[in-house]
């Protein structure tokens, strides 16, 4: 007896939220870090108030959607656990970075959240609201995108996965993996088709992996040089969290013309840290 597509797909939503939960704790080393040494400097939060960010408007959009169960039970989990980062990061951080961090979350939680709202309950309704909220969702999904980019010409320059796991990588592309088929089997391909992208990511990562994981390290950082070598290794692992956070499932949305206005998006998350890491990369060959 052949099993209805809708108790796969129930069953794929499942196995994407379970797994999409391990996601949202995978930063979790990264903070205890912080805790143990009892500072954020040298992190960024753009990462975790971006990934708020993207919670929220998921459950908006769940809330506007029939039948999107899965898309709140994981993104209202993503808001109480981003927030509880957000909140940690605070706390440890110096007075300049706290203060940048309390700006950006007003500007964009809960200000740039609360014009999003009022103009898309103003000025559109019905299906034509879902595609705007869609759109505004899968831009900021694809903006991670970018991040495993960047991780990947690390290790082809480097020739050292230090900063590409493999079970990272390999829990990402399951990740895409299950919310693949759980469009495919609503015959929704627009949540089928973006986590594509993933999935192909994930692959190449792994791929990159195999080829060089045997590969030698680099030169020693001379011991003058340490302290610049660690904020540089801070900053990466602010990469390596932008990716963990940025697989959740996109939904509702026509992939046509998607890459050129989620660039604009791409700057605005990924430049600042990878600003940064460029800077500590000329410091210490300075």
């Amino acid at each position: 007896m052949a099993i209805p597509p809708q108790t796969l797909a129930f069953v794929f939503g499942l196995l994407g939220n379970i797994i999409s939960f391990m996601v949202f704790l995978a930063p979790l080393p990264t903070f205890y870090k912080i805790y143990k040494k009892k500072s954020a400097e040298g992190y960024q939060s753009l990462p975790y108030v971006v990934a708020l960010f993207s919670a929220m408007l998921w459950i908006y959009y769940a809330l506007l959607k029939t039948n999107a169960t899965f898309l709140i039970t994981i993104n209202s989990f993503g808001c109480v656990i981003e927030t509880l980062y957000i909140l940690l990061f605070m706390f440890y951080a110096p007075t300049k970075l706290r203060f940048q961090t309390a700006k950006l979350v007003v500007v964009l939680n809960v200000l740039g959240f609360g014009v999003m709202l009022a103009l898309t309950l103003l000025l559109a309704k019905g299906e034509k609201r879902l595609k705007v909220l869609g759109w505004i969702c899968l831009v900021f999904n694809l903006s991670v995108f970018a991040a495993p980019l960047f991780i990947m010409g690390k290790v082809i320059k480097t020739k050292s996965v230090e900063y590409m796991p493999f079970a990272l990588s390999f829990f990402l592309t399951l990740n895409a993996v299950m919310w693949f088929f759980y469009g495919l089997l609503l015959k929704d391909y627009y949540i089928a088709l973006p986590n594509v992208v993933g999935f192909v990511f994930g692959i190449i990562q792994m791929i990159l992996y195999v080829i060089f994981k045997n590969a030698k390290k680099g030169i020693p950082v001379k011991e003058e040089q340490q302290p610049k070598a660690q904020q540089l290794h801070q900053l990466s692992e602010q990469i390596m969290d932008a990716v963990k956070l940025g697989t959740m499932v996109c939904t509702e949305l026509s992939p046509v013309g998607v890459l050129q206005p989620s660039m604009e998006v791409v700057d605005v998350v990924v430049e600042a840290v990878m600003d940064n890491i460029q800077k500590k990369k000329e410091e210490i060959t300075s």
